[in-house]
């Protein structure tokens, strides 16, 4: 076992998570089992005060619960303001999206920790640099028929040549605001209206993939390679299969082209340093990447009887070796 190390998990407030199914959760109880000592604080605590990246962070310790409502961290101090830089080896940035200019800026952030010494995990750039729905335009060829506008008549004309599509936001996360319209749906223009009063961004038109009902498969990256996956099934009436919008997750094994899709892109997020990765394959097409914190590992473990959070953490105490 390597030397401990000093973590800092950048993420939501522990009290509301979900453990039963959080990543994070499963992460930090790793460290635990592996020495590592834990400690957590939120994105707005970060500040930047004459040239070194400080936050007020708090010791903990994880437990799994014993029942149901049970505690299952506990603190062991008092917050404490740190130099991130110096108080710790390691950040793990795991706040969920939205991807706004809040999240931007804790990236910015981060890179001026990581210009310091630190190591972030994933790094901080490439997190920025690589929002989901846009980083993904760079494998057109494994996606399927996209379009990113602002337009009506760009969305029509879309819609003409290929038939049912899936409207949804930029800078989405967990299935919100995505829309399945229908071939002959006449609220498609009020539909981008709402979109262009809501967001000022561009959003995502794709042809519809009715293979979606068969399943939306994640799959888990570590370092480049594929981990795992699990297939996520909508519930009755719905196309969207993320768990946080009622989908349910099955086992599975990876396809021929999505050992493939995972072949192609593993190379890119080894030079991104982007070490812990979520992709989502509907019938062989490649319709995210996600970066920012990406979900799923629990219930891979519990299917395949892996233990993922060890390989993520095996692949961060090689970089901290390295250095």
């Amino acid at each position: 076992m390597p030397a401990p190390l000093r973590i800092a998990v950048q993420m939501d407030a522990i009290e509301t998570i979900n453990v039963a199914g959080d990543s994070s959760f499963a992460l930090m109880l790793e460290a635990q089992r592996r020495g590592h000592a834990v400690a957590h604080y939120l994105a707005p605590a970060l500040d930047w005060v004459e040239g070194r990246v400080e936050a007020v962070v708090r010791d903990l310790e994880l437990m799994r619960p014993a029942h149901p409502g049970a505690p299952h961290f506990r603190w062991t101090g008092a917050p404490r303001r740190v130099v991130l830089a110096e108080a710790f080896d390691v950040v793990l940035m795991r706040q969920d999206p939205p991807f706004d200019m809040a999240y931007v800026t804790a990236t910015h952030l981060l890179e001026r920790a990581k210009a310091e010494g630190l190591l972030v995990v994933n790094d901080p750039a490439s997190v920025r640099n690589a929002p989901e729905k846009l980083f993904v335009l760079a494998f057109a060829d494994l996606m399927p028929p996209t379009l990113v506008t602002r337009s009506l008549e760009a969305a029509q004309a879309f819609r003409a040549r290929h038939g049912e599509v899936v409207v949804k936001p930029l800078y989405g996360n967990a299935g919100t605001a995505v829309f399945h319209v229908a071939k002959g749906d006449a609220n498609l223009p009020a539909l981008v209206e709402m979109f262009s009063h809501v967001w000022r961004e561009p959003f995502m038109v794709q042809a519809f993939l009715p293979e979606v009902r068969l399943g939306d498969k994640r799959i888990i990256l570590v370092d480049g390679e594929p981990a795992g996956a699990i297939n996520r099934l909508p519930r009755d009436g719905e196309i969207r299969s993320n768990l946080a919008a009622g989908g349910s997750a099955h086992a599975t094994a990876l396809s021929a082209r999505e050992q493939e899709i995972c072949d192609r892109i593993g190379p890119h997020l080894r030079a991104m340093d982007l070490v812990f990765v979520g992709i989502d394959v509907i019938a062989g097409m490649l319709t995210e990447i996600n970066v920012t914190s990406p979900t799923g590992i629990v219930a891979i473990d519990g299917f395949n009887g892996t233990n993922t959070p060890a390989r993520i953490w095996e692949a961060i105490e090689r970089r901290v070796a390295a250095r």
